[in-house]
């Protein structure tokens, strides 16, 4: 049976990546997409995820507009130089068909869950805003939903967006606070296991070759992408596969090496959003995360690139 996910998301060229990955893989079973801010702004990520179901016939997917700031703090340094100013590499692709629910992204999510009672997996490769505003909603879902699969943090590895933090968890460090806290199982798919796994050029002239709407898509919003993690990084056209790396994940844990830990969080300060593994229990007694921090690299971009060319 497929793994029912909803996939929360601030589209974002690897969430594209990730989106269509996980659309395209019959181990899940999309029944929700949430937009957040993050990448672009709420506005610009609400109409990207309706444009991304309807990219291959999805449209029936309900789509539901998200936070457009964090719980406490306000949305600031939106990663415009890495995603473009439209989170498609400053393509300006055609509006989407299609229409947004009319109720926010945290209360599909309690509805959602409470009607399917341990059966749904929160798979957020954004800012967790949306998850700590469901939880505020309802805190009951905490035991109802099966599994919360995040693409966040950085637990014994520098963080991307200050020395300490990954860009997700710094952009609503209070939501994250809450989110490690609450009981449910939480995995931290972070940087500490996507710095390892690298879509290099051979893989993208891989996925370039197939003719399909997702990799086609892929083609014109990735140029932006991949010129920021070679001016950042050096990488030379190749990137460090984030999000696809949590929808991996979901359809497949073995493929990941794993510790487990309570996440303490730090949410002001110069400290701001790093998340630290507390392995001894000496300052909490939060239900361990499961830390991703490594795994069979090749077999989990073999897996994306298969399921983005089929």
């Amino acid at each position: 049976m497929a793994r029912k996910i909803i996939f929360d998301t601030d589209p974002g060229v690897d969430d594209t990546m990730a989106l269509t990955f996980a659309l395209r893989s019959p181990e899940l079973e999309v029944v929700g997409v949430t937009s957040v801010f993050g990448n672009a702004a709420g506005a610009v990520t609400a109409q990207n995820a309706l444009r991304l179901v309807e990219l291959e016939g999805n449209g029936h997917i309900p789509v539901a507009r998200g936070a457009d700031n964090g719980i406490v703090i306000p949305a600031i340094e939106l990663a415009s130089e890495v995603h473009g100013k439209d989170g498609m590499g400053n393509t300006n692709p055609p509006a989407p068909k299609g229409k947004l629910l009319d109720i926010p992204a945290a209360q599909f999510i309690v509805e959602t869950v409470l009607a399917n009672p341990g059966e749904i997996t929160l798979v957020p490769v954004g800012p967790l805003s949306n998850i700590g505003l469901a939880l505020r909603l309802e805190p009951k879902i905490a035991e109802l939903v099966d599994e919360v699969i995040l693409m966040g943090g950085a637990a014994y590895t520098p963080g991307n967006i200050t020395p300490l933090a990954e860009a997700n968890i710094y952009h609503d460090p209070h939501a994250a606070q809450m989110v490690f806290s609450a009981g449910w199982q939480v995995t931290m798919v972070g940087l500490d296991a996507t710095h390892q796994v690298v879509m290099d050029n051979a893989h993208f002239d891989k996925i370039f070759a197939a003719d399909n709407p997702a990799v086609n898509l892929l083609r014109e919003i990735t140029p932006c992408y991949r010129s920021f993690f070679d001016g950042v990084y050096g990488l030379g056209g190749a990137v460090y596969t984030h999000d696809p790396s949590a929808v991996a994940y979901a359809i497949d844990p073995e493929l990941f090496e794993v510790k487990k830990a309570p996440i303490v969080m730090e949410t002001e300060g110069k400290c701001m959003g790093k998340t630290i593994p507390d392995e001894e229990n000496r300052w909490v007694n939060y239900r361990p995360t499961n830390i991703c921090v490594g795994g069979k690299t090749d077999r989990i971009i073999d897996l994306i690139v298969e399921r983005l060319t089929k």
